[in-house]
């Protein structure tokens, strides 16, 4: 017989997932069913499927696993989601929570308006820019950005006009590149003011989304490292903006935006 999986569609800019409180229906193969479940015309339909648990060492707990499988180290629109999550279902009152993930503990902070949760801003903490300027040949074609650790990997490029580029031509092939083996997030950026930038995603392990927020802390910390952003830019994607915050200070990157709850539903697990 069939076990019936509640779950919750949440997104934030437009970056959606399927979230699952694994506490209540703890799940035995996430990978298959993130597969399974992420496809548009016979799943729900999702850039991935985000687990909600207990955590030895913060409030709650975070896994993700994308569209095609495979397990995210960290996804920022998903952490912000899994704030109002916990605070919508009455999991915690808490307005500062901390969540393990596999990129270490991040620390929410939620805005709270007459009961609802209006925005939420996520610690990301300090990005490590492990390239300022990388030059990568992909489909006969050079491209130059920098390589950014959020926790993850991402390659920021600038260009002066991203409606130009082709991503989904250009994002696999950079993504699967060789200097990265564990393959990479591939960001289009173009800087549109010293306070605003515009940004193309091609995410690792799910393809062109409408947003990463993992992504635009990228692009406001390579933004900053190369001299193209102010330190608080807003990131303009496909999905919705972000505003970004790179503290002069600790060094540290935190993102602020909202997470909208889209519907809830039941799914057979067979």
């Amino acid at each position: 017989m069939a076990d019936l999986i509640r779950f919750t569609k949440m997104h934030g800019a437009g970056n959606d997932y399927i979230y699952v409180n694994t506490m209540v229906y703890p799940l035995e193969n996430p990978q298959a069913l993130a597969v399974k479940w992420s496809r548009a015309h016979t799943g729900i339909g999702s850039d991935g499927l985000v687990l909600i648990g207990r955590s030895g060492v913060a409030d709650f707990s975070m896994r993700i696993f994308n569209a095609d499988g495979s397990e995210a180290m960290m996804c920022g629109n998903a952490s912000r989601c899994i704030g109002r999550y916990v605070y919508d279902k009455g999991l915690t009152d808490k307005r500062t929570i901390s969540l393990e993930t596999l990129s270490g503990v991040k620390e929410l902070v939620l805005s709270v308006d007459n009961g609802e949760v209006t925005e939420v801003t996520v610690d990301m903490g300090i990005p490590v820019i492990e390239k300022e300027e990388l030059t990568l040949e992909a489909g006969g074609m050079k491209y130059t950005g920098t390589a950014v650790s959020m926790g993850n990997p991402h390659f920021v490029i600038f260009t002066e006009d991203i409606n130009r580029i082709d991503l989904s031509a250009t994002g696999p092939l950079l993504e699967r590149h060789p200097y990265f083996p564990d393959r990479t997030n591939v960001e289009f950026v173009q800087v549109m003011g010293p306070g605003k930038c515009r940004m193309r995603v091609w995410e690792r392990g799910s393809g062109i989304t409408l947003a990463c927020g993992t992504g635009a802390c990228a692009t406001a910390a390579a933004g900053v490292a190369t001299g193209r952003t102010g330190r608080e830019p807003e990131v303009i994607m496909d999905g919705g903006s972000l505003r970004i915050r790179c503290d002069e200070v600790t060094g540290k990157v935190f993102m602020s935006g909202g997470a909208v709850t889209v519907f809830e539903g039941e799914i057979e697990e067979k």
